[in-house]
């Protein structure tokens, strides 16, 4: 296992132990998703290659993909300047969003009404059961 301790002591982790991570696809550009991690999740990631989250709403770590195939792999981990942020640069296996589309960010303003800009490319039943 590397030695992760000095990216681990760069993070300003949360009151509640956590940190932004935005994930987004290491050779477009395309920013996908934001998640959590913690410290265990970072730690997780940098030892295996294989993208982990902090889930709030399952309040365990989340291996990216475990359910649905969809996964992340590593590319790249960088800490923002003041520690409180993560860009995590992967390699996205399928969808990123859990409704389906290629990304997470797929609503947007346009003439005054919230509209989807990007339609589900699997249907999350496929993807979940």
């Amino acid at each position: 296992m590397p030695d992760i301790t000095q990216m681990l002591d760069a993070i300003s982790f949360d009151a509640n132990g956590l940190v932004a991570a935005i994930a987004q696809q290491h050779d477009t550009g395309e920013v996908l998703m934001l998640a959590w991690m913690n410290r265990d999740a970072v730690a997780e990631t940098l030892s295996t290659g294989r993208v982990c989250y902090w889930s709030r709403s399952r309040g365990r770590l989340w291996r990216k993909g475990e359910s649905s195939g969809q996964t992340q792999r590593l590319i790249d981990l960088r800490v923002d300047c003041d520690g409180d942020t993560l860009l995590v640069l992967v390699e996205q296996t399928g969808v990123a969003c859990h409704t389906g589309r290629h990304n997470c960010f797929f609503r947007a303003l346009r003439d005054d009404t919230l509209v989807e800009i990007a339609a589900p490319e699997v249907d999350p039943a496929e993807l979940y059961g």
